[in-house]
């Protein structure tokens, strides 16, 4: 009997107002996989993503999370599935501590919930996370910031920051919407280590949104091409990449 995917689509379409966002989207991603998702602007890519965690309903087509049917279902739901999605734009507490934005991705093992958390009503229960925490915030590089306002801190290390909140509620599936974007490359090269060392040690599966190829490659080990919300290739990068359909979606955006 084979492995049960951690995540597996069937014939996803979704559409607005009559146009066709993604059609018969299908693919897996393996327990331990890491997976790119890249496409050309407007191709679908975070439709699929909001679809798979529960921001859109799809018009047909299935998701499941390690065997279970979680489409249209709510968000919450599929998070404690163990689904965890960061944004391409920082959705972040900007005048709060580093840790205790991380702590808010506690929530999901919080027994008050995260209002609670955020009133300081919890504070037994923040004690019993604060270990937790300070491991996420040293597998992201951060353990020296944990006190420091979010505010204070470079772009890179914000997104870092985020980074941490998804890892805080334990995800099997993580799911990294344009992580590089904005950042230079000293940044990326940060954040692929850190997202490289974050994965192996949870154990997780990945799915990553990104334009720039070169992140991307380094941070899996396949990829699937979306254009106009269809499948067009799914394999090992350098086999992908060099097919000539994936080339002519790309046309007047580098390839490098």
């Amino acid at each position: 009997m084979g492995v049960t995917p951690a995540l597996r689509l069937d014939g996803i379409a979704v559409s607005f107002r009559g146009v066709r966002a993604l059609s018969a989207v299908s693919f897996e991603v393996g327990p331990q996989d890491r997976v790119g998702l890249i496409g050309p602007n407007g191709a679908g890519k975070t439709s699929v993503f909001n679809v798979i965690s529960g921001l859109y309903p799809a018009d047909s087509g299935s998701v499941r999370v390690f065997g279970e049917e979680v489409t249209g279902r709510p968000p919450q739901d599929i998070a404690r599935l163990g689904v965890a999605r960061t944004f391409q734009n920082l959705k972040l507490f900007p005048t709060m501590t580093v840790a205790n934005n991380v702590l808010v991705g506690r929530h999901l093992r919080r027994r008050g919930g995260v209002l609670r958390g955020l009133l300081g009503l919890d504070r037994r229960n923040d004690a019993e996370h604060a270990d937790e925490v300070r491991t996420v915030l040293d597998l992201c590089d951060l353990g020296d910031v944990g006190d420091v306002a979010v505010a204070t801190l470079s772009y890179g290390e914000q997104k870092r920051v985020e980074l941490a909140r998804a890892l805080a509620t334990e995800p099997r599936v993580l799911l990294l919407d344009e992580p590089g974007a904005g950042m230079n490359e000293s940044e990326k090269s940060v954040l692929a280590a850190v997202v490289h060392r974050s994965v192996s040690t949870l154990g997780c599966a990945l799915l990553v949104v990104e334009h720039d190829i070169g992140f991307v490659r380094s941070l899996t080990d396949r990829i699937v091409v979306l254009d106009h919300g269809s499948v067009i290739a799914n394999g090992a990068p350098n086999d992908v990449l060099s097919q000539g359909d994936v080339q002519k979606a790309y046309l007047g955006e580098a390839l490098t």
